[in-house]
């Protein structure tokens, strides 16, 4: 399998490569030799992964074909480059760039990145034939990461933009509320829960419905319950908004869902200063909404949820027979951070 690397957000520190790990995983790709560096995560894989990370992840800038690594140095850059058989990816007559970019101050500054570029341009230029520089429309475009004092050095084969995130950001929407989870969040929480074309997601505080719209983006069923009439009708207002139709919203106590089985559920309790907690305390209704989960879900099946990180979740969702696959934690505000936490159900 190809070697592939992917230029991450850096909007936190480990939920971008958690996903694309996830997405993987729930799309049936394999990987190997995952290693990962500050915004970057690398792994072997298919090539045809590639679209399926462009198409769901929240979190990912670029996906390349790696080519090298090299310390990130002059001197061992170039052995690095006349050592890569650049003809394999660049063919007569196409044209290409070559591109850096430095995560935060790594490596010595000295490491003119426009320089290098120049000095990769020329290396490429002479191992390969009939070639050409084009810095405005190339055919091929070669990108380099310096990152944790390495330089990782790839062909493109996508850019993943982040506009129609910040399109469907809470306050974009028809109905909001202020402690609506921003949509990037929602899509990386859905990808975590290992949701995939056709599944049937449950969100049972769906709120103002951001986690089945990003749900729906990436061909799940999304079923949303809240207890609150405003919701649901807010909820199918936003849908409606984004051209998405729900496989059902349900006015119920988000405790006791009226379903026998999904494929995952996805969910952000209400906590803090502008939410509703069904007059339960914050730990009472993220234990009962586990618990339900737990009769909802088969063998393996996951539940994504979040909650504040002084609840221990992780904690929680052990005891009660869930295995804790993973957890992330996200700064919201000075009195809040949130923890993603990742449950198996291990028993049928």
């Amino acid at each position: 399998m190809p070697k592939l690397f992917f230029l991450l957000s850096g909007e936190n520190k480990s939920l971008p490569a958690a996903e694309v790990k996830a997405i993987l995983e729930a799309e049936g790709y394999s990987y190997d030799s995952a290693q990962e560096f500050d915004q970057v995560l690398r792994l072997t894989a298919e090539l045809g992964s590639v679209q399926t990370v462009q198409v769901r992840s929240a979190y990912t800038r670029v996906c390349a074909l790696e080519l090298f690594v090299s310390n990130a140095n002059h001197d061992d850059i170039a052995n690095a480059a006349a050592e890569t058989d650049f003809k394999a990816v660049l063919k007569p007559g196409q044209s290409f760039v070559v591109r850096i970019n430095r995560i935060k101050n790594f490596a010595d500054q000295a490491l003119n990145t426009m320089v290098l570029e120049g000095q990769l341009g020329a290396q490429i230029l002479n191992g390969t034939e009939g070639t050409k520089v084009s810095l405005k429309n190339p055919d091929k475009t070669f990108i380099g990461i310096i990152t944790d004092e390495k330089l990782i050095l790839g062909l493109k084969l996508t850019d993943i933009t982040s506009k129609t995130f910040s399109e469907r950001r809470p306050r974009k929407k028809p109905f909001f509320h202020p402690s609506a989870m921003p949509s990037k969040m929602a899509r990386c929480m859905v990808n975590l829960a290992h949701a995939k074309a056709e599944s049937l997601v449950l969100d049972p505080f769906c709120g103002t419905g951001t986690s089945l719209i990003e749900a729906a983006y990436i061909g799940c069923r999304a079923v949303g319950v809240d207890a609150q009439r405003r919701m649901i009708l807010g909820t199918r207002k936003n849908l409606r908004f984004f051209n998405i139709t729900a496989e059902g919203l349900v006015l119920a106590d988000s405790r006791k869902p009226p379903f026998f089985k999904v494929d995952c559920v996805v969910t952000d309790p209400p906590y803090g200063r502008s939410s509703s907690t069904l007059k339960s305390t914050t730990k009472q209704l993220v234990q009962d909404v586990l618990t339900s989960s737990l009769e909802l879900l088969g063998a393996w099946q996951r539940i994504c949820i979040a909650s504040p990180k002084t609840l221990n979740i992780s904690r929680l969702g052990t005891e009660l027979g869930y295995r804790h696959v993973e957890s992330h934690f996200a700064y919201v505000h000075r009195s809040l951070t949130r923890e993603i936490a990742v449950f198996e159900k291990v028993t049928a």
